[in-house]
């Protein structure tokens, strides 16, 4: 019973309390890139998933298995594998879909939400509790970008999902579809996840610079800020 409680808890929290778009702010160019419709931004959550959710699998499966020296190389291997297999089946099953994406389909890849997970999460526990983080987590992913999409491209384009809406298309807001667009839409759904994780008693998500980032341990950019600091604080004891 307990791990069923963990398990749903595990699923759920990347819905809400931690949507990696959201509450995160993780993979934050696809999310901005892909969301003038409502057909492209569920096509890049859904192909996001399949590579979250398997990824976390076998890098979960393998982590005893893999050197520590060389997990992070191994994790992209992992993910590239899933990333080409997907982009794959689209190209053969819905070119459109694939022509929509470009290059952001492939850039799967580097997706911080994925390589975020399997650092922080798949790493470490097993195979079961990561394929259920992997698909809360891309189910909060999708979720994000659906609302962008609705919101951008009924906004925006007139339509909904390529269906013309008749008082909408006559007139739409252009900008709903361009950078300036996304970026306000972003904010505000950010503001409103944030004030409904708050009303639940989550703590407001904040962006904190490197130590906020599942990579910051393994990061030398950040081992090499420590060590500044670490050469700062001796200078001031030695000069005191």
């Amino acid at each position: 019973m307990a791990e069923k409680k963990s398990l749903g808890k595990e699923f759920t929290k990347g819905i809400l309390a931690e949507n990696p778009t959201l509450r995160l702010v993780l993979g934050t160019c696809p999310t901005l890139a892909t969301t003038t419709s409502v057909t492209s931004a569920l096509g890049m959550g859904v192909a996001a998933s399949v590579v979250l959710v398997c990824s976390n699998i076998v890098i979960s499966a393998l982590r005893k298995v893999i050197p520590d020296k060389v997990r992070i190389p191994a994790y992209v291997v992992v993910i590239a594998s899933f990333v080409t297999i997907v982009q794959m089946l689209v190209k053969a099953f819905a070119p459109e879909l694939d022509e929509q994406l470009g290059v952001y389909l492939p850039l799967i890849v580097v997706n911080c939400i994925i390589l975020g997970r399997a650092e922080a999460f798949a790493s470490k526990n097993p195979v079961l509790a990561s394929a259920v983080d992997g698909l809360g987590m891309g189910v909060g992913f999708t979720a994000a970008l659906f609302l962008m999409g609705a919101v951008r491209e009924i906004l925006g384009a007139g339509s909904f999902a390529g269906i013309s809406i008749s008082f909408l298309s006559s007139n739409p807001m252009l900008i709903f579809i361009l950078p300036p667009g996304g970026f306000f839409v972003f904010g505000v759904l950010m503001a409103t996840v944030n004030r409904i994780a708050e009303s639940r008693g989550k703590p407001r998500a904040e962006l904190r610079g490197c130590e906020a980032c599942p990579m910051a341990a393994s990061c030398k950019l950040n081992k090499r800020e420590a060590e500044c600091e670490n050469i700062s604080e001796e200078s001031k004891e030695a000069v005191s």
